[in-house]
């Protein structure tokens, strides 16, 4: 990744150290062979991916104490995969999926600064019918909904990947298609909740979102 610059930080996610490599800002590029061109990322979204937002460690701090015995848990639009790595941490059965060309590289690099157990990974994009994932217990994901076609791919992709009995939370930082994918999801047959995550001890201003919950079961 020529020209691009890190930043290495230590995050405390209740009591578990989580080491990673970021992005040192918002300002950085590289697409050198132009495959984040050739799906749509431009210029201003590519470092997205590759940034710690408060949503993610909302979402990261939610699974820190969520009960997974037994289940198969799916990271969705993971970018700095902060919650897979809390999970993998856990040693939980984790797998985590981006559409960004070098999300699965950042991963492999956090796993390994981690002494983790290789996370499996998938670069793939919503609307991908035959990505060959199977079907997961639990799908999470963080900032999910920022564009209003999202509703459709992302409520179609969890179908896709859900088990009969499935539990979907995401973290939303107040956008405004949450209220429409709930309404989506309840039509799939899942109950709707959310709440108001207290962030007192983990961030530095206060956070405008909610943790939605969405159980099939």
């Amino acid at each position: 990744m020529e020209s691009v610059r890190f930043r290495y930080q230590t995050i405390d996610i209740q009591g578990f150290d989580i080491h990673v490599r970021s992005l040192r800002d918002k300002q950085q590029f590289s697409d050198n062979l132009g495959e984040a061109d050739a799906l749509g990322i431009s210029s201003a979204q590519w470092p997205l991916f590759g940034v710690v937002w408060d949503s993610g460690a909302v979402l990261a701090n939610e699974m820190a104490t969520f009960a997974f015995a037994d289940k198969r848990i799916l990271e969705v639009g993971c970018g700095m995969a902060l919650s897979s790595l809390v999970l993998n941490a856990r040693h939980a059965d984790i797998t985590a999926t981006d559409i960004h060309p070098e999300a699965g590289g950042f991963l492999i690099e956090n796993v390994r600064l981690n002494s983790g157990e290789k996370i499996p990974f998938l670069r793939t994009g919503w609307a991908d019918l035959s990505d060959g994932l199977g079907e997961f217990d639990v799908i999470i994901g963080a900032d999910v909904l920022y564009e209003r076609e999202h509703i459709a791919l992302l409520s179609g992709f969890i179908e896709r990947h859900a088990k009969p009995i499935c539990e979907v939370i995401l973290v939303d930082p107040a956008r405004f298609n949450h209220a429409a994918f709930s309404k989506k999801m309840v039509t799939l047959g899942y109950s709707h909740t959310q709440h108001k995550p207290d962030t007192s001890k983990f961030l530095t201003s206060a956070f405008k979102g909610q943790v939605l919950r969405y159980l099939r079961a």
